[in-house]
């Protein structure tokens, strides 16, 4: 439970830093960050499975590379569903969606230890 809430907190994080790295995206407040980091997840987990599903056949036409569309997609329609979180555009969302699992997982890395 307790690194569940660890990673919770890097990922909200991460959030926060991805708003000074890409530009078109804005994080309101840290309460804000949380919040989003809860949705991005919780997309990431329920609905991102199915569009892999069935968008297979580009992704595979693509070597995979339509994935980071799909991410890209996913970050930038949370963006317009939650007040606060700002993605401008959908390149912003795929840059950003990047950005935001590349600093998520060095955090992760860093905190989290390997038990």
């Amino acid at each position: 439970m307790f690194k569940l809430l660890i990673g919770w907190v890097l990922n909200a994080l991460a959030l926060m830093g991805v708003t000074y790295i890409v530009p078109g995206i804005q994080v309101a407040s840290f309460t804000t960050a949380l919040i989003a980091a809860v949705i991005i997840g919780l997309v990431n987990m329920l609905i991102k499975p199915i569009l892999v599903v069935l968008t297979l056949p580009v992704t595979i036409l693509t070597l995979g590379l339509f994935i980071f569309v799909i991410n890209g997609i996913l970050f930038w329609a949370v963006g317009n569903f939650l007040d606060g979180f700002t993605v401008q555009s959908v390149m912003a969302g795929i840059i950003g969606a990047i950005v935001y699992s590349v600093i998520s997982w060095i955090l992760s890395a860093i905190v989290v230890d390997k038990d």
